[in-house]
């Protein structure tokens, strides 16, 4: 009788999606206010159930961090994305990053989408990820709150270098933050030459070669044995969203380089790799065995 150790068993990652709308993204928060998101024409209702129907064809369940904004204008989505046996998360309310909130906001936001979300499901919301990854040195108080809110993890940190996000110095793996307890799972990143790369999804799946994130991805899953991390937006599938005008050159490249080649390199990702929601994925008893890390906190500024 032929076996498979445990050695050589596909790993299975998770699969994940923000929920937002288009004209939601850091990327175009300086062209158009807040207030006048109501203005522009809604499409992610209709992107998301496009993405469910390429789960669906895949047969790959996914976690949903959904915006509490979204959510309250599209409870009947919200229902049908759990009821379609995906994993419904949080993504905060309002998307906005916790640079710009003051802790008692960000309180109120967190705690406000998990009830409004688990009154339109009926499950209870364990997952968290932050608008724009925005857990990092300066708001690592953030774990504290999200644990007390009743939240088990939160997917909020990306151990790279970038111009809006980032804290290259975390693990790249799974750990509990030592200060509150709360499984922080970072976004997938590949080791090489001394430095964090990214293959996680994001604007890097649709700008960059794919077969580079198909290394990556098989690298950690072979060589390391660790599950990935992989996440999209709904907007990502969208090649005909409207063109928002003044924006800069690199956040036009950003936003709408290769929307056309999303959903194609979807398919092709979900052929190559296992993928399953993040509770089943990282809060299984298996994986109980996460190391606890003390992550530094920002030092105080002196004004």
């Amino acid at each position: 009788m032929n076996t498979v150790s445990p050695q050589h068993e596909p790993i299975t990652n998770a699969m994940t999606v923000d929920v937002e709308d288009y004209f939601q993204v850091a990327a175009f928060e300086k062209c158009i206010r807040r207030e006048d998101w109501s203005h522009w024409p809604m499409r992610v209702e209709g992107n998301t159930r496009r993405v469910l129907e390429l789960f669906e064809r895949h047969g790959v369940y996914a976690t949903f961090f959904v915006l509490g904004w979204v959510a309250e204008r599209f409870p009947a989505l919200v229902r049908d994305i759990g009821a379609a046996g995906h994993e419904i998360a949080s993504h905060g309310f309002g998307h906005e990053r916790l640079t710009s909130l003051g802790r008692s906001e960000f309180r109120d936001g967190i705690t406000r989408t998990k009830c409004l979300l688990e009154d339109l499901t009926g499950n209870a919301v364990y997952g968290y990820r932050a608008p724009s990854y925005s857990i990092g040195p300066a708001t690592l108080w953030a774990h504290e709150d999200l644990l007390e809110a009743g939240y088990r993890y939160s997917s909020s940190i990306v151990p790279i270098h970038h111009d809006l996000y980032g804290m290259p110095g975390a693990p790249r793996f799974a750990f509990f933050t030592g200060r509150s307890g709360l499984l922080e799972i970072p976004v997938t990143t590949v080791r090489l030459g001394g430095r964090n790369w990214p293959c996680g999804g994001g604007g890097y799946f649709r700008l960059l070669p794919y077969t580079l994130f198909r290394s990556g991805l098989r690298r950690v899953n072979l060589s390391e044995r660790c599950p990935g991390v992989f996440y999209f937006h709904p907007w990502e599938v969208d090649p005909q969203q409207p063109r928002v005008p003044g924006v800069t050159l690199k956040n036009r490249v950003r936003h709408y380089l290769n929307l056309k080649r999303t959903a194609p390199r979807l398919e092709r990702l979900m052929r190559d790799f296992r993928f399953a929601r993040m509770d089943r994925v990282f809060l299984a008893p298996t994986h109980a065995d996460y190391p606890v890390v003390a992550l530094r906190a920002a030092e105080p500024s002196a004004h």
